[in-house]
């Protein structure tokens, strides 16, 4: 059967140099106890190599001309379900309990992502209420650093994975890796999901915090906030000089503890002011993850 031919508008780039298998499947350290969860498998180069250490692998495919060849090919390994759908609309949970034993639980996460559903993804797939244990990503090189960045350097992007997982960036990956070749390079991320979130603070109103603070770039943080929250300067001000953060500052400067301790210090700076306005609720209503089903 002739491969389907890579739809641009799903944006699919097919890993085709196998060298690159070895340090995303280092990174994922399987076992034979592991289950994985695939998105995008494609062509099912990963896949095949994820199901030769993995006790189960789920692959979610959402292109429908895909799903034919890889059930063929994976049709003798059991181990392997091949489920065509729509990642951003299924939970991982219902998808695992289906097709795995429960004795491969908890998850990981594995996959070379379609470059358009990266960020749409990641806080979802985090936020879930059973989340995976790691997630190792091929991702666009951009992203990956944009992920991976430290104070000075943040973004919405980076303080929200953040917030629920360490990343660190494992290799470089060429564009000429895949096929067809894509215009930028690519990035293996791994990200070791915190058992807990990095800091003591709800996530509804940490994340209502962080997105007004990263609202208006390159203005400084009382501005943002301000403009984002639809708080007076005055109160933005005093709230974030109680939380010692300099008014002056910007987004990107602020670390993960500084964030949490900003929200944190919201409510006991509205008690000293009688302030009766409240934040933007987060348009991401993920209800946050505060504990791991057993």
């Amino acid at each position: 059967m002739t491969a389907p031919v890579a739809k641009k508008s799903l944006g699919q780039h097919f890993l085709a140099d196998r060298r690159y298998l070895t340090p995303l499947l280092e990174a994922a350290a399987l076992s034979a106890t592991d289950t994985v969860l695939e998105i995008g498998p494609g062509r099912g180069i990963l896949t095949a190599a994820l199901a030769k250490t993995a006790g189960c692998v789920v692959a979610v495919e959402l292109d429908r001309r895909l799903i034919e060849p890889l059930q063929q090919q994976f049709a003798d390994q059991p181990q392997v379900t091949v489920v065509c759908g729509d990642i951003l609309e299924l939970s991982p949970e219902d998808l695992l309990a289906r097709s795995c034993p429960p004795q491969f639980s908890p998850y990981k996460v594995v996959a070379n992502l379609p470059y358009y559903i990266t960020s749409a993804v990641l806080r979802p797939l985090l936020e879930a209420a059973q989340p995976p244990t790691l997630a190792v990503l091929m991702v666009q090189w951009e992203v990956a650093q944009r992920i991976c960045a430290l104070p000075g350097d943040l973004s919405l992007l980076a303080v929200s994975v953040q917030y629920y997982a360490e990343p660190s960036l494992v290799a470089r990956v060429p564009a000429s890796a895949f096929h067809p070749r894509p215009k930028v390079d690519s990035a293996i991320v791994r990200l070791q999901v915190r058992p807990q979130p990095a800091v003591e603070s709800p996530a509804a109103l940490f994340f209502a915090v962080v997105r007004a603070g990263f609202s208006q770039k390159r203005k400084q943080l009382h501005n943002s906030l301000a403009a984002g929250l639809q708080l007076e300067k005055g109160f933005v001000q005093k709230w974030l000089e109680a939380a010692g953060i300099d008014p002056a500052r910007r987004a990107e400067t602020l670390t993960l503890t500084e964030w949490g301790g900003l929200s944190q210090r919201l409510e006991r700076t509205r008690q000293e002011q009688g302030e009766a306005q409240h934040p933007a609720p987060d348009r991401h209503p993920t209800p946050p993850r505060t504990k791991r089903l057993p």
